[in-house]
């Protein structure tokens, strides 16, 4: 964590209501950080429904393995993360480690193995002594409790400069649920997810089958729409529980993802994402502004997205950014290179309202003035219209910094 907070971060944070059916404990083993949490255990006293989504890297870490392996069960009784080391490239001693973290986990707890959920956040490479925690899980087990979410944030946070938290209410048939979430991340952050952990929990009473359609959709208009610095990382591992404790207010439960109750949650889960996957950019190291890009007349939403992405990944447009340089010939640049239909003569660039671009060429009413003033901003809107289709889309970057190289520079170290 370095030493400053975030010129983006949230000027004030959620309060965060405990949600029936889930418990939380932190520890500081020590694992890389000292005088820190960095391990978090999370408890469901009785099996609730599980849904994930992971890293797309063909390099996936260890527990990132595990958890696939564990989701077609469907059901989960405690989940296990630790930060400071990303235990991924890691081999035998890898598997080792995450098998004694789920053995001591489920031990802990009175479950299967198979109900035991593992993320682990920090260096890739370096092996994970499991050891450091596995031995205090028993205690964490006991001690959980449910008003924890903000120590829960912070516990497993790397780089990040604050804990990010999200809460909302919804309906189902007329009761009353809470969805919570927190989420970690803040270099090597790109779709599709990132070095990016979030864990989600809500006392909703939905089957695992429509908590993973609702989470797989969800996801991708927010934490796949977002990017820091265009690596994915090994471990991303998004994460939704249900404990069904509101079927205790009369809630029925849910089977199907298409079912018309869902409305009000479905709306709110995609909303908290949002939130929680705005504020991992909004901690993106070194950043000091948050820019959304909107792609307008592309062939496709698939077609924009792709544009969109190359405009908020390429290092000369984020350099721009952060040396406040109203510089369109950047974007020309990476719509031309994005591999998606482009016509240059079509094309229209806005910074914020100051249209800088159209008809392929600079806007005659131009001002230098009025675009600088837009770039002087904290946050900054892009739009490009192609001018070719019906295709939108929006994604998130942060501006790249002579500090984001310090931070990575020396990262093990």
């Amino acid at each position: 964590m370095s030493g400053s907070v975030s010129p983006l971060a949230p000027k004030t944070f959620a309060v965060m209501p405990p949600v029936r059916g889930v418990r939380m404990a932190t520890a500081a083993a020590g694992i890389k950080y000292k005088n820190r949490t960095d391990v978090l255990m999370m408890v469901f006293d009785a099996p609730v429904a599980v849904a994930g989504v992971f890293t797309r890297s063909k390099c996936p870490s260890a527990p990132v393995d595990h958890c696939r392996a564990n989701l077609s069960h469907g059901l989960a009784r405690a989940v296990v993360v630790n930060s400071g080391n990303a235990n991924a490239f890691t081999g035998k001693k890898g598997r080792e480690a995450t098998a004694l973290t789920a053995k001591s986990a489920a031990a802990a707890v009175g479950c299967g193995e198979n109900e035991v959920y593992l993320a682990s956040t920090g260096v890739i490479g370096e092996p994970l002594d499991a050891t450091k925690f596995a031995g205090v899980l028993d205690t964490m087990a006991k001690d959980a409790t449910g008003d924890f979410w903000f120590e829960a944030a912070k516990a497993i946070m790397t780089t990040d400069t604050y804990p990010k938290v999200a809460t909302r209410s919804a309906e189902i048939g007329g009761v009353k649920v809470t969805i919570n979430g927190i989420a970690k991340g803040a270099g090597m952050i790109a779709p599709d997810m990132a070095t990016m952990l979030s864990f989600v929990v809500t006392d909703a009473d939905i089957a695992p089958s429509a908590l993973q359609a609702l989470l797989s959709a969800g996801v991708e208009p927010t934490f796949n729409s977002v990017t820091v610095d265009s690596d994915t990382s090994t471990s991303d591992t998004l994460m939704l529980f249900a404990t069904g404790a509101a079927a205790a207010d009369g809630q029925a439960r849910v089977e199907s993802a298409d079912d018309e109750r869902l409305a009000s949650f479905r709306a709110a889960l995609n909303d908290l994402l949002k939130d929680l996957a705005l504020q991992v950019v909004r901690d993106g190291e070194g950043a000091r502004k948050m820019v959304a890009v909107t792609v307008t007349g592309a062939e496709s939403d698939a077609a924009a997205k792709r544009i969109g992405l190359s405009i908020a990944n390429s290092p000369l447009v984020k350099t721009a950014v952060a040396g406040e340089d109203a510089n369109w010939g950047r974007i020309v640049m990476a719509v031309g290179k994005a591999g998606e239909k482009a016509d240059r003569d079509r094309l229209a660039i806005w910074f914020g309202d100051v249209r800088v671009a159209v008809d392929g060429e600079r806007d005659p009413a131009y001002s230098e003035e009025a675009t600088t003033a837009i770039m002087e901003r904290q946050d900054i809107d892009v739009r490009v219209d192609i001018g070719l289709g019906e295709g939108k889309a929006t994604v998130w970057t942060c501006d790249l910094t002579k500090e984001y190289v310090e931070i990575n520079g020396d990262y093990r170290s």
